[in-house]
This record gives structure tokens, C-alpha cells and sequence, in this order.
């Protein structure tokens, strides 16, 4: 069931590392800026769920990317379908893909949606003084919990019983990108037949 063979060299593992630290820097200034210059709590919870959703995308990409089958993907790269082609790039680079979506969006997703949880809280606190910040970001923290893990169990259903569809829906997405852009999102290496 899926593509189950790793090609992951160091160089990958570098720009991981580094590509991480990014992103962690990007959305956790993305959050910040949001709840400093956000008034609102309704907007900022927004912003919050909007977050958490991302996490939950990349998780039904990831996981989908190590179920879906290759098969299917050449006979539509053979009838010049477009997305097939970055669907069999997708699958051939599942445990890259699963890597990415499902841990490094993943994790600085569940980070940053923890700290912007905390800053929601203290929004709130400061404009209900009365409110026990203690208890506020334990309910904060259980909500975020609760919508996460919810959120990627109906996602795993999802990208388990659809892989395919998903892979060749994210597959449309990258080639909509090279026409849009002119570029590929992602360098194809060492190409196999």
C-alpha cells in the first residue's frame, strides 16, 4: 500500500531544518502581528481556526501521499492530465511529502496555534478582569486540543479511504502554480521512468 521507500539524504534533513525555522518564524510573526493589531477576540479566534486548519490540510496531504497508489497517476500522466504528472512526483517523494506536511506544518502549526492561544487569552483576561486567566488558557488549551485532534482523525479517515483524490487535487493545485508562475514549486531531481 503506497510508496514506502525513503530517499532522504542529508542535505534534505538540512533544508528541513532550515525551511522549518522559517516557517516557524513567518507564521509566528503572522500570529503575533494579527493579535497586536486585531482587536477584536471574534477575529483573532478566526485566525486561530484558520491556523489550525492549515494543520489539519497538511495532515490529510501527508498521510494521503503515503497511502495513495502510483498506478492510477501514470495512465492519467499518459492522457496528458493536468496534475498527474506532480501527482507521481507527490507519491514518489511520499515520505519527503508525508515529512513536510505531516511533522514540520504540523508541528510549528500546533506551536504556533499554542501561542496564539495564550495571547487570545490574555486579550481576553485583560478586557474581563475578572476572569481567571488560569482557568482561560486551560480551557484555551483543551479547545485547541480538541478541535486539532478532532479535526485530523476526520482528516485521516478522509486521506486514508480518498488518497488518490486528494494527491491528484494537491497534484492540480502544483500545476495550476507552474502555469500561473512559470516555475515548478518543487525541483524535480533525479527523475525516475
Amino acid at each position: 500500500m503506497g510508496n514506502h521507500k525513503s530517499n532522504v539524504s542529508t542535505r534534505y534533513l538540512f533544508l528541513v531544518s532550515i525551511g522549518s525555522f522559517l516557517l516557524a518564524i513567518i507564521f509566528s510573526l503572522l500570529s503575533e502581528t494579527m493579535t497586536r493589531v486585531v482587536k477584536s477576540v471574534i477575529i483573532s479566534l478566526s485566525g486561530l481556526l484558520f491556523i489550525i486548519l492549515i494543520g489539519i490540510l497538511a495532515d490529510i496531504i501527508g498521510t494521503a501521499a503515503t497511502a495513495a497508489q502510483e498506478a492510477p497517476f501514470h495512465a492519467k500522466a499518459a492522457k496528458r492530465v493536468r496534475g498527474a504528472k506532480e501527482g507521481v512526483f507527490l507519491l514518489r517523494n511520499a515520505d519527503k511529502v508525508a515529512n513536510i506536511c505531516n511533522d514540520v506544518i504540523g508541528d510549528i502549526v500546533g506551536t504556533v496555534s499554542g501561542a496564539l492561544g495564550i495571547s487570545i487569552v490574555v486579550k481576553i483576561v485583560k478586557s474581563n478582569p475578572g476572569l481567571d486567566a488560569f482557568w482561560a488558557n486551560i480551557v484555551m488549551t483543551a479547545l485547541i486540543a480538541s478541535i486539532t485532534i478532532s479535526g485530523k482523525a476526520l482528516g485521516k479517515v478522509l486521506a486514508l479511504t480518498r488518497a488518490n483524490d486528494v494527491i491528484f487535487f494537491v497534484g492540480k493545485i502544483l500545476a495550476y502554480w507552474e502555469k500561473l508562475i512559470g516555475k515548478k514549486p518543487v525541483r524535480k531531481k533525479n527523475p525516475r521512468s
